[in-house]
């Protein structure tokens, strides 16, 4: 059965074409995301949607107003033919503390980057997270004394999530690791979000 993940921040929704896709989102659920900003120097901007509670949607894509950055766009973007869940993030008590468990129970998040991006209405928001990219296990996040960007923004309500990958239980064991958990079955990655929405029932994959 689809659950909602304990400390579940956001999901991570890519798309090769931004405008295309928010403009698709809009009409298969009458709800209309509100722009986030632009990650500058790595050729992305993103829009978003509250999930209920601090927890959001982040739809990102390529920024056609940045020159191309010098190397990939984050979450694999500048290889996607088609929008898809790509990742999550969960957002624990203590980055480091978990990071280091995470570590001493043999599961490397990856380092922890600093990284900011300006709302349009100039406001600077500046965060911290792990860099290990995965689409069935998240990446941790840390927004310090940042408004969490979840804030005032147009909503659907998350039903519920689940995921495919091969190794149900080594994932499982990794998730452990993280204080999370995940509705899991065996198949390909692939990450499973339900959605309500004005509309009826969207699912993102």
């Amino acid at each position: 059965m689809a659950t909602i993940p304990p400390l579940l921040d956001h999901l991570v929704y890519a798309t090769p074409n931004l405008a295309a896709t928010v403009a698709d989102f809009a009409r298969r659920t009458g709800v209309t995301p509100a722009p986030g900003g632009a990650h500058v120097g790595l050729g992305t901007r993103n829009h978003l949607v509250g999930l209920g509670g601090s927890r959001y949607l982040e739809i990102i894509g390529p920024d056609p107003q940045q020159p191309e950055p010098s190397g990939p766009r984050p979450f694999g973007v500048g290889d996607l033919t088609a929008p898809r869940m790509v990742t999550w993030a969960i957002r624990p008590r203590d980055l480091d503390a978990t990071v280091d468990a995470a570590r001493a129970a043999g599961h490397s998040t990856g380092p922890v980057r600093a990284m900011s991006r300006r709302r349009p209405d100039g406001t600077l928001l500046e965060w911290r997270l792990t860099t290990g990219e995965s689409v069935v296990v998240p990446f941790l996040i840390d927004w310090g004394a940042t408004g969490h960007p979840s804030s005032g923004l147009p909503g659907v309500t998350l039903l519920g999530m689940s995921a495919g990958t091969p190794d149900p239980a080594e994932v499982h064991r990794r998730l452990t690791a993280l204080g999370t958990e995940l509705a899991l079955a065996e198949g390909p990655d692939r990450l499973v979000a339900r959605i309500g929405t004005p509309a009826g029932v969207l699912e993102l994959s």
